[in-house]
C-alpha cells in the first residue's frame, strides 16, 4: 500500500507532529510505504526529511487542493487525515475540508479532539470529514459514542485504536533521579507543552499541601511552552507559574525543565517518577498522548477527571480526584507515597494495559483497519 499522512510532521515541535512520524514508522514497520503531507505554520521553513513530499502553508487556502490535486495524480492508495482543529487553516480548521472535497482518494480521519458540546462550525466540520472519510479512527469508546451521537457518524466506520506509546528503555528511577540530582526525594512529574488549560497550576498547589509531611518532596514539570502560545503570548503563562511558586513558598519543592524532550529524555522523567500527576482541569479532554506514554510506562498515576484519564484509568489502573481540586490531589498523591504496595499494584496493572498500548501493536491494528476498508471500498467500486 502508498499511504499519505495530511499532518504536522516532525521536526515541528507538536503533539501530532510527533504521533504522525510514530505512526509512518510503524506502518512502514508492516511494510506500507508512507509519504507525508506536511502542515507549517508561519514560524518559517522547517528542515523536513525526505518522506515529507508537500508542504502546505496551514493559511494557503489553495495548497489544501494543491495537495489533494497531487495525491489524486500519484500511486497513493489512502491518505490518513490527522485531524486536530487547530493545526488546519481557516476558522476552526475549515480549510481542512478544502483538502477532502477535491480528494478522489480514500481517506481514514484520525480524530485527536473529539467535543461533547461542540458550537455550530466546529460540528459541521467534523462531521463533513466524518461523513466523507472511508473510516474514522478514535482513541476511547467514549469518542466514538459522541462522534457516532454528536456527529452523526455511522457506527461501522467507527474504530477505536489506543493512542500508540513508544517502546521506552526502563531505567531503575533512583539510579536516574541520582544523575539529575534529586535521589532519595519523593518525585511527582507532570510532562508535555505548558500553557493555560494543562492545570500546571493545580499541581503546584497540589505539592504546597505535601510539603509539610514531605519537606524533600520535587514536582518536575517537564517540557516547554507550546510554541503557539509563545509567539501569542510569550512567557507569560510560565511567568505566572513562577509568581504562584513564590507565593506558596515552595521554590525547593518545583522544578522545571524547559525545553522540548527527546524520547530517550522522556523515558528517563516518566521512569524516575514515583507519581505520575495529569491535572487537567477540563473534563472534555478527549485524548491525552502524556497520559498514555505514562501508563506505557506502568506509572503510578493520579488524575483529574476528565474523558480520558476517567476511561484509561477505570479498574484501578490509577487514582482519580472527584473534581480539579489541588487538596484533593494532594491526597492521592499521599495515598501512594505512604501505602508501597498501592503504589506497586498501580504501577503493575497500567503497565498491563500500557503493554497493549506499544506503537509496534497498534501499527498493527492500523494495518489490520487498512486492509478491511480497502476490501471493503474495492468492492463498493465494483458494484
Amino acid at each position: 500500500m502508498n499511504i499519505a499522512i495530511l499532518s504536522t510532521y516532525y521536526p515541528r515541535e507538536c503533539g501530532i507532529a510527533s504521533f504522525s512520524r510514530d505512526l509512518r514508522d510503524n506502518l512502514m514497520l508492516w511494510g506500507e510505504q508512507v509519504l507525508i503531507f506536511a502542515i507549517s505554520d508561519k514560524s518559517g521553513l522547517y528542515s523536513y526529511p525526505e518522506e515529507v513530499v508537500f508542504e502546505l502553508e496551514e493559511e494557503n487556502r489553495d495548497h489544501y487542493t494543491i495537495a489533494a490535486e497531487l495525491a489524486n495524480s500519484s500511486d497513493i492508495d489512502l491518505v490518513f487525515v490527522e485531524h486536530e482543529y487547530g493545526i488546519f487553516g481557516g476558522d476552526d480548521g475549515g480549510y481542512v475540508l478544502d483538502f477532502v472535497e477535491s480528494l478522489k482518494k480514500p481517506f481514514i480521519l484520525n480524530t485527536h479532539t473529539v467535543l461533547p458540546e461542540p458550537d455550530f462550525h466546529k460540528r459541521r466540520i467534523l462531521s463533513k470529514l466524518g461523513q466523507k472519510a472511508t473510516a474514522v479512527i478514535c482513541m476511547t469508546h467514549r469518542s466514538a459514542e459522541l462522534l457516532n451521537k454528536v456527529y452523526n457518524i455511522p457506527h461501522k466506520k467507527l474504530f477505536m485504536v489506543h493512542h500508540g506509546v513508544p517502546e521506552f528503555e526502563e531505567k531503575p528511577g533512583e539510579v536516574i533521579k541520582k544523575a539529575y540530582g534529586i535521589e532519595n526525594r519523593p518525585l511527582v512529574v507532570t510532562f508535555g507543552f505548558l500553557g493555560p488549560g494543562k492545570g500546571i497550576e493545580l499541581g503546584i498547589k497540589a505539592i504546597s499541601y505535601l510539603k509539610d509531611k514531605y519537606p524533600d518532596i520535587i514536582y518536575l514539570v517537564a517540557g516547554e511552552t507550546h510554541p503557539n502560545l509563545k509567539k501569542k503570548m510569550g512567557e507569560a503563562y510560565r511567568e505566572s507559574l513562577v509568581e504562584l511558586i513564590q507565593t506558596l513558598g515552595v521554590d525547593d519543592n518545583i522544578k522545571f525543565i524547559n525545553k522540548y524532550l527527546s524520547l530517550e529524555e522522556l523515558g528517563e522523567v516518566l521512569y524516575m517518577a514515583d507519581v505520575y500527576l495529569t491535572p487537567y482541569p477540563h473534563r472534555h479532554q478527549a485524548v491525552s498522548g502524556t497520559l498514555s506514554y505514562a501508563i506505557g510506562c506502568g506509572r503510578a498515576i493520579v488524575s483529574t477527571p476528565y474523558d480520558y484519564a476517567l476511561e484509561v484509568l477505570a479498574e484501578g489502573r490509577g487514582l482519580v480526584a472527584s473534581d480539579a481540586d489541588p487538596e484533593e490531589l494532594a491526597q492521592l498523591i499521599d495515598k501512594i507515597f505512604s501505602n508501597p504496595k498501592l503504589k506497586e499494584r498501580l504501577e503493575q496493572r497500567a503497565g498491563k494495559l500500557g503493554k497493549t498500548m506499544s506503537w509496534p501493536q497498534v501499527g498493527k491494528r492500523y494495518v489490520d483497519i487498512i486492509g478491511n476498508i480497502m476490501q471493503l471500498h474495492a468492492k463498493s467500486e465494483v458494484f
